[in-house]
Protein backbone atom coordinates (compact mmCIF):
# COMPACT_ATOMS: atom_id res chain seq x y z
CA UNK A 1 0.00 0.00 0.00
CA UNK A 2 2.90 2.51 0.84
CA UNK A 3 4.97 2.02 -2.45
CA UNK A 4 1.27 1.98 -4.85
CA UNK A 5 0.41 5.73 -2.89
CA UNK A 6 4.15 7.08 -3.00
CA UNK A 7 3.95 6.24 -6.76
CA UNK A 8 0.46 7.55 -7.59
CA UNK A 9 1.20 10.61 -5.84
CA UNK A 10 4.64 10.47 -7.32
CA UNK A 11 2.93 10.71 -10.52
CA UNK A 12 0.52 13.52 -9.90
CA UNK A 13 3.72 15.19 -9.20
CA UNK A 14 4.25 15.29 -5.53
CA UNK A 15 7.55 15.25 -3.56
CA UNK A 16 7.10 11.81 -1.54
CA UNK A 17 8.59 10.83 1.99
CA UNK A 18 7.43 7.61 2.88
CA UNK A 19 8.57 5.81 6.03
CA UNK A 20 7.09 2.31 7.55
CA UNK A 21 7.17 3.39 11.09
CA UNK A 22 5.40 6.38 13.11
CA UNK A 23 8.49 6.67 15.18
CA UNK A 24 10.44 7.52 11.75
CA UNK A 25 7.40 9.90 10.72
CA UNK A 26 7.84 11.35 13.69
CA UNK A 27 11.72 12.37 13.40
CA UNK A 28 11.27 13.23 9.71
CA UNK A 29 8.56 16.06 10.22
CA UNK A 30 10.79 17.52 13.20
CA UNK A 31 13.71 17.98 10.83
CA UNK A 32 14.57 21.03 10.48
CA UNK A 33 15.59 20.72 7.17
CA UNK A 34 12.31 19.13 6.44
CA UNK A 35 9.09 20.99 5.78
CA UNK A 36 5.92 18.57 5.09
CA UNK A 37 2.90 20.32 3.40
CA UNK A 38 0.18 17.33 4.30
CA UNK A 39 0.66 13.93 6.01
CA UNK A 40 -0.94 10.72 4.79
CA UNK A 41 -1.00 8.29 7.63
CA UNK A 42 -2.42 4.60 8.91
CA UNK A 43 -3.77 4.11 12.15
CA UNK A 44 -2.47 0.31 12.65
CA UNK A 45 1.07 0.72 12.74
CA UNK A 46 4.29 -1.06 14.50
CA UNK A 47 5.17 0.18 17.87
CA UNK A 48 3.23 3.55 18.03
CA UNK A 49 -0.43 4.16 16.51
CA UNK A 50 -1.46 6.33 14.15
CA UNK A 51 -3.83 7.66 16.75
CA UNK A 52 -0.76 8.80 18.88
CA UNK A 53 1.26 9.57 16.08
CA UNK A 54 -1.13 12.52 14.97
CA UNK A 55 -1.57 13.36 18.58
CA UNK A 56 2.45 13.76 18.83
CA UNK A 57 2.43 16.01 15.67
CA UNK A 58 -0.40 18.41 16.86
CA UNK A 59 0.80 19.19 20.02
CA UNK A 60 4.40 19.47 18.19
CA UNK A 61 3.16 22.69 16.53
CA UNK A 62 2.34 20.56 13.29
CA UNK A 63 -0.38 22.29 11.31
CA UNK A 64 -0.55 21.34 7.81
CA UNK A 65 -3.47 18.55 6.93
CA UNK A 66 -3.24 14.81 8.28
CA UNK A 67 -5.46 12.40 6.45
CA UNK A 68 -6.02 9.37 7.84
CA UNK A 69 -6.55 6.25 5.57
CA UNK A 70 -7.36 3.10 7.59
CA UNK A 71 -9.27 -0.35 7.66
CA UNK A 72 -11.09 0.78 10.96
CA UNK A 73 -14.65 2.05 9.72
CA UNK A 74 -16.44 2.00 13.21
CA UNK A 75 -18.08 5.32 13.93
CA UNK A 76 -16.06 5.69 17.31
CA UNK A 77 -12.81 4.47 15.32
CA UNK A 78 -13.52 8.13 13.06
CA UNK A 79 -14.89 10.17 16.06
CA UNK A 80 -11.38 9.16 17.87
CA UNK A 81 -9.19 9.92 14.64
CA UNK A 82 -10.67 13.28 13.86
CA UNK A 83 -10.42 14.01 18.06
CA UNK A 84 -6.90 13.04 17.70
CA UNK A 85 -6.29 15.96 14.98
CA UNK A 86 -7.08 14.78 11.52
CA UNK A 87 -8.58 16.84 9.50
CA UNK A 88 -9.92 14.00 6.87
CA UNK A 89 -10.53 10.09 7.42
CA UNK A 90 -11.13 7.52 4.63
CA UNK A 91 -11.75 4.03 4.91
CA UNK A 92 -10.05 0.97 3.05
CA UNK A 93 -10.87 -0.15 0.08
CA UNK A 94 -10.82 2.94 -1.50
CA UNK A 95 -10.89 4.69 -4.64
CA UNK A 96 -7.70 6.41 -5.67
CA UNK A 97 -9.03 9.15 -7.54
CA UNK A 98 -11.06 10.50 -4.24
CA UNK A 99 -7.82 9.77 -2.14
CA UNK A 100 -5.79 12.53 -4.72
CA UNK A 101 -9.57 14.43 -4.81
CA UNK A 102 -8.87 14.53 -0.80
CA UNK A 103 -5.53 15.31 -1.12
CA UNK A 104 -5.91 18.16 -3.52
CA UNK A 105 -9.06 20.02 -1.54
CA UNK A 106 -7.30 19.60 1.91
CA UNK A 107 -3.67 21.18 0.18
CA UNK A 108 -6.04 24.02 -1.03
CA UNK A 109 -7.84 24.53 2.06
CA UNK A 110 -4.49 24.68 4.00
CA UNK A 111 -2.74 27.11 1.56
CA UNK A 112 -5.92 29.31 1.73
CA UNK A 113 -6.36 29.13 5.78
CA UNK A 114 -2.66 30.65 6.05
CA UNK A 115 -0.99 31.74 2.44
CA UNK A 116 2.63 31.24 2.54
CA UNK A 117 3.28 34.86 1.52
CA UNK A 118 1.44 36.97 4.00
CA UNK A 119 1.76 35.11 7.31
CA UNK A 120 -0.95 36.44 9.84
CA UNK A 121 -0.16 39.10 12.04
CA UNK A 122 -0.80 39.34 15.52
CA UNK A 123 -0.08 41.34 18.36
CA UNK A 124 -0.24 41.60 22.48
CA UNK A 125 -0.43 39.91 25.07
CA UNK A 126 -3.14 38.91 26.98
CA UNK A 127 -4.15 36.93 30.87
CA UNK A 128 -6.91 35.36 31.80
CA UNK A 129 -7.69 32.28 34.44
CA UNK A 130 -3.84 31.14 35.13
CA UNK A 131 -3.32 31.53 31.51
CA UNK A 132 -0.46 33.91 29.67
CA UNK A 133 -0.76 34.53 26.02
CA UNK A 134 1.93 36.83 24.36
CA UNK A 135 0.97 36.62 20.47
CA UNK A 136 4.14 39.18 19.80
CA UNK A 137 6.68 35.80 20.48
CA UNK A 138 3.47 33.31 20.18
CA UNK A 139 4.82 31.96 23.98
CA UNK A 140 1.64 30.44 25.47
CA UNK A 141 1.72 29.34 29.60
CA UNK A 142 -0.51 28.01 31.45
CA UNK A 143 -0.52 27.88 35.45
CA UNK A 144 3.55 28.45 34.15
CA UNK A 145 3.76 25.55 31.69
CA UNK A 146 4.37 25.92 28.39
CA UNK A 147 2.05 25.17 26.02
CA UNK A 148 2.16 24.74 21.73
CA UNK A 149 -0.47 26.12 19.53
CA UNK A 150 -1.13 25.80 15.94
CA UNK A 151 -0.98 28.89 14.04
CA UNK A 152 -4.76 28.36 13.49
CA UNK A 153 -5.06 27.52 17.33
CA UNK A 154 -3.78 30.84 17.86
CA UNK A 155 -6.01 32.82 15.32
CA UNK A 156 -9.18 31.64 16.94
CA UNK A 157 -7.88 32.05 20.33
CA UNK A 158 -7.13 35.77 19.28
CA UNK A 159 -10.26 36.59 17.64
CA UNK A 160 -12.05 34.88 20.76
CA UNK A 161 -9.87 37.18 23.25
CA UNK A 162 -10.56 40.41 21.03
CA UNK A 163 -14.27 39.52 21.12
CA UNK A 164 -14.87 38.97 24.80
CA UNK A 165 -18.49 38.40 25.83
CA UNK A 166 -19.85 38.68 21.75
CA UNK A 167 -21.79 35.18 20.65
CA UNK A 168 -19.75 34.38 17.57
CA UNK A 169 -21.15 32.13 15.02
CA UNK A 170 -19.42 29.38 13.26
CA UNK A 171 -19.79 31.04 10.22
CA UNK A 172 -18.41 34.67 11.31
CA UNK A 173 -15.39 32.57 13.16
CA UNK A 174 -15.01 30.77 9.89
CA UNK A 175 -14.88 34.32 7.70
CA UNK A 176 -12.51 35.93 9.85
CA UNK A 177 -10.48 33.07 11.39
CA UNK A 178 -9.89 30.72 8.30
CA UNK A 179 -11.06 33.26 5.73
CA UNK A 180 -13.11 33.84 2.48
CA UNK A 181 -11.05 31.06 0.55
CA UNK A 182 -11.33 28.41 2.50
CA UNK A 183 -13.25 25.49 2.51
CA UNK A 184 -13.44 23.80 5.99
CA UNK A 185 -17.05 23.00 7.96
CA UNK A 186 -19.09 24.17 10.33
CA UNK A 187 -17.79 20.90 11.94
CA UNK A 188 -14.03 22.31 12.30
CA UNK A 189 -14.90 24.81 14.27
CA UNK A 190 -16.54 22.59 16.96
CA UNK A 191 -12.84 20.63 16.63
CA UNK A 192 -10.70 23.57 17.27
CA UNK A 193 -12.41 24.89 19.58
CA UNK A 194 -12.48 21.48 21.78
CA UNK A 195 -8.46 21.77 21.09
CA UNK A 196 -8.60 25.54 22.78
CA UNK A 197 -10.74 24.26 25.80
CA UNK A 198 -7.94 21.27 26.50
CA UNK A 199 -5.46 24.15 26.45
CA UNK A 200 -7.25 26.42 28.84
CA UNK A 201 -10.08 25.07 30.66
CA UNK A 202 -9.63 23.51 33.85
CA UNK A 203 -12.33 21.08 33.03
CA UNK A 204 -12.46 21.11 29.56
CA UNK A 205 -16.38 19.04 29.85
CA UNK A 206 -17.67 21.78 31.81
CA UNK A 207 -15.70 24.83 30.12
CA UNK A 208 -16.21 28.33 32.06
CA UNK A 209 -14.16 30.33 29.33
CA UNK A 210 -15.15 29.24 25.86
CA UNK A 211 -19.02 28.22 26.19
CA UNK A 212 -21.13 26.69 23.69
CA UNK A 213 -24.15 29.34 22.96
CA UNK A 214 -26.95 26.53 21.84
CA UNK A 215 -28.20 27.59 18.34
CA UNK A 216 -25.99 30.50 18.24
CA UNK A 217 -22.16 29.37 17.98
CA UNK A 218 -19.48 30.48 20.86
CA UNK A 219 -18.69 33.01 23.65
CA UNK A 220 -15.36 33.73 25.04
CA UNK A 221 -16.29 34.37 28.62
CA UNK A 222 -13.23 36.38 30.62
CA UNK A 223 -12.86 35.03 34.06
CA UNK A 224 -13.72 39.34 35.95
CA UNK A 225 -17.40 38.88 34.02
CA UNK A 226 -17.94 35.49 35.66
CA UNK A 227 -17.41 37.58 39.24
Amino acid sequence: MRRLLTLNLAAEGYDVRAVASAEEALALVQDEGFRADLVVLDIMLPGMDGYTLCQRLRADGFDRPIIMLTARSLKDDRIRGYDSGADAYLVKPFELDELLAVVRAQLRRAHAVIPPASPPVLRGRYRFGNADVNFDTFEVTVAGEPRKLTALELRLLKYFLDNPGRVLSRDELLRNVWGEEAYPSTRTVDNFVARLRKHFEPDPSNPRYFLSIRGAGYKFVPPESQR
